[in-house]
């Protein structure tokens, strides 16, 4: 897989990918991940990517010309351009395991007051990881990026993603380690039973009961 980060702000990218899982899968050649600042696009003399808006109204809006430029000097017909926008699809599970089947990704990060209208026309996805809202489209990029190389094949083992939270809609279960008893808080005692058909009932029904009290809108889909 490819991913293209399309940012003004490319600093913000050089510490999160040198670390753990997705190292890893940059050195096993699994993903190959490109910080591209599109402001190197801009064809106005000082390099402008905004302007007022039409209108009347605060902050500034970004431009089409560069952002059009940048995205058709990288597109192919493998690509997949995601805009990350507060009024996007509200990202989920699913959808990162649906992306983490396409050969290319470019990410659109937004700034300012957002993007020209007309920038939509070129994007495949609008994706919002919440509803709230951020100073820029960065840490969303970082977030959907970490979400779906973890499921790439040889990223991680298969069985960890499957167990994940939000899977078949569901919260994942709770997980406990050495030592078995801390502070007198004991580890229950079908976990150490070494019954693995007890250990799975048992685990399905703390994934249902989590899900139920903290999630119920989960359950309800």
């Amino acid at each position: 897989m490819k991913i293209d980060i399309l940012t003004l702000f490319p600093e913000m990218f050089s510490k999160v990918f040198e670390e753990s899982i997705i190292k890893r899968a940059q050195e096993k050649e699994l993903v190959e991940i490109r910080v591209i600042n599109f402001r190197d696009f801009s064809k106005d003399p000082h390099q402008k990517v905004d302007d007022t808006p039409y209108g009347g109204g605060h902050g500034m809006v970004l431009a089409c010309q560069p952002i059009f430029d940048c995205i058709e000097s990288i597109r192919t017909k493998d690509s997949k351009v995601i805009m990350l926008t507060p009024d996007g699809t509200l990202y989920k599970q699913s959808l990162a395991y649906s992306l983490s089947k396409e050969k290319h990704l470019i990410l659109l990060c937004g700034h300012y007051e957002g993007f020209d209208e007309r920038i939509r026309s070129i994007c495949d996805y609008e994706i919002s990881i919440g509803d709230y809202v951020l100073t820029g489209g960065e840490y969303p990029a970082m977030i959907l990026a970490d979400s779906i190389i973890r499921l790439l094949p040889g990223a991680i083992e298969e069985e960890s993603h499957l167990q994940d939270s939000f899977n078949n809609q569901l919260l994942d279960y709770p997980s406990y380690t050495k030592p078995r008893n801390f502070r007198g808080m004991e580890v229950p005692e079908v976990l150490v039973s070494g019954d693995h058909k007890k250990i799975d009932e048992f685990r399905k029904q703390m994934s249902y009961n989590r899900t139920k009290k903290r999630r119920p809108d989960l359950l309800q889909k």
